[in-house]
């Protein structure tokens, strides 16, 4: 494994890290993860609307676990807020919640668990 390239943001940033887990049935993850090789145009924008200059997920099992990094300033309560509120997020939200270990009518800030950093180099 060779690792992922950082971006440089030309900034200092800020990173969040949370986890959800998806239902535990290989069909449902490998579908999951097509449909992220497909996000909607929508979705994307939104995410960069309010703030967040990158964010990726990653898999083990059926464990997800999302970093974002947004500048110094980024409110996360209030951009989550927003986010709930932009054109076809609930509809994306919905279309997801087949696959993931959670209620299929909650927003994005529910289905996702904030991470605790317990060490830094």
């Amino acid at each position: 494994m060779e690792g992922y390239k950082v971006k440089d943001y030309g900034q200092p940033v800020k990173r969040y890290c949370q986890t959800m887990d998806l239902r535990d049935n290989p069909e449902l993850i490998a579908e999951y993860k097509r449909r992220h090789s497909q996000v909607w145009p929508e979705i994307i924008e939104g995410i960069k609307a309010v703030g967040i200059l990158d964010m990726q997920i990653f898999l083990l099992g059926h464990r997800l676990m999302m970093i974002v990094d947004a500048p110094l300033d980024f409110q996360w309560d209030e951009a989550m807020s927003r986010l709930a509120t932009l054109p076809r997020q609930q509809e994306w939200e919905t279309y997801m919640s087949l696959f993931q270990d959670c209620s299929a009518d909650a927003t994005s800030d529910e289905k996702w668990q904030m991470m605790e950093r317990i060490f830094c180099l």
